[in-house]
């Protein structure tokens, strides 16, 4: 498997957005421990998920593109297919 070669503005904002998943993630600890309502919690855990996906598909989205940069047949066809398992992956 190669590996993903991302422009430094993207990489950073998924590095920014991961970061804040984490304080998230510590939010949602401190909910718990505070005995938050349960809707509360879930409502958080949604948007944590929702933006774990963004993430992910920022990923499959620069893979991609990435796959059509591949002159040979083969080896574009075997990436495209390493992104489609990837992309399965997140649903």
């Amino acid at each position: 498997m190669t590996s993903l070669d991302i422009e430094p503005d993207k990489l950073r904002s998924m590095i920014h957005r991961l970061r804040r998943i984490e304080g998230q993630a510590r939010g949602l600890q401190k909910m718990l421990e505070e005995g938050r309502p349960c809707e509360d919690i879930i409502t958080q855990l949604a948007a944590m998920r929702s933006a774990l996906n963004k993430v992910g598909l920022s990923l499959v989205a620069e893979n991609l593109a990435q796959c059509f940069q591949i002159e040979d047949e083969n080896r574009r066809r075997e990436a495209l297919e390493r992104v489609r398992k990837s992309f399965l992956q997140l649903l």
